[in-house]
């Protein structure tokens, strides 16, 4: 029987564009996975959540080996919303969709912050419409829980950081306190961003899709004013004057 339409309401549709966080793994897979491991160990709640796309440009596997990576991602809570750069042989039904041509978004939104005097409530995160600028200051603490989006450029904050907030930044990152949490500069493709920071306390430091955990640096950087920034495939570190 056909249904009558009674409703004149139209289905609105609208295009949207969401961070992700790109995995690209390498060959041996296992080893890839020991890796991913460690990071997930050293810093907790690092993909929770969070949409993750792989990368399988430069990954020569074959259907059932995507399957098993997928499976073992899965065993870790690790959600992939998409494959990008893969072969069309080798997707198959029940796998994430093909994805091509991510780009950063335009609009971000950030969940609110609580007031100052609420720390022993459970942190939410702050909602503000970000204009079309090429750097975003916060005048606060980012608190544990807290996440700072902003890919299209620069993000400052004049506070400090918690253990277990993070800032990822398509630009540099600048912070007027301690960084105990995560920063991510570089975020979108920008091998050039730097992190910059007053106290370094960090759970974790990544420049363009390259991280390395606080205890991997000199001892003698800890605690200190240090700037960050890569070359190569190295995050290179020195204190600040």
């Amino acid at each position: 029987m056909t249904k009558v339409l009674t409703d004149a309401r139209s289905i609105r549709i609208k295009g949207r564009s969401f961070l992700a966080v790109m995995l690209t793994p390498d060959l041996p897979i296992d080893d890839w996975l020991t890796r991913l491991d460690d990071l997930a160990a050293r810093s907790a709640g690092f993909f929770l959540g969070r949409p993750v796309v792989l990368d399988l440009s430069d990954l020569q596997i074959d259907r059932p080996q995507l399957k098993d990576l997928i499976a073992e991602l899965a065993k870790r809570n690790v959600s992939i919303m998409g494959i990008e750069g893969a072969r069309p042989s080798i997707l198959g039904a029940g796998m994430p969709p093909a994805l091509k041509g991510g780009r950063s978004a335009s609009d971000i939104e950030v969940q609110p912050n609580e007031p100052a005097d609420s720390a022993a409530k459970p942190a939410a995160t702050e909602t503000r419409r970000v204009t079309t600028t090429q750097s975003i200051v916060i005048r606060e603490p980012v608190r544990s829980g807290q996440s700072v989006i902003f890919p299209e450029g620069d993000v400052t904050i004049v506070g400090s950081v918690a253990s277990g907030a993070e800032v990822i930044a398509g630009g540099s990152v600048h912070i007027y306190g301690a960084l105990r949490g995560r920063a991510m500069a570089g975020s979108i493709g920008n091998a050039s961003a730097r992190i910059f920071c007053r106290k370094l306390e960090a759970e974790l430091v990544a420049i363009d899709g390259i991280y390395k955990m606080a205890e991997d640096m000199a001892p003698n950087l800890r605690g200190q004013a240090v700037q960050l920034w890569l070359e190569e495939d190295a995050i290179m570190a020195e204190k600040l004057i």
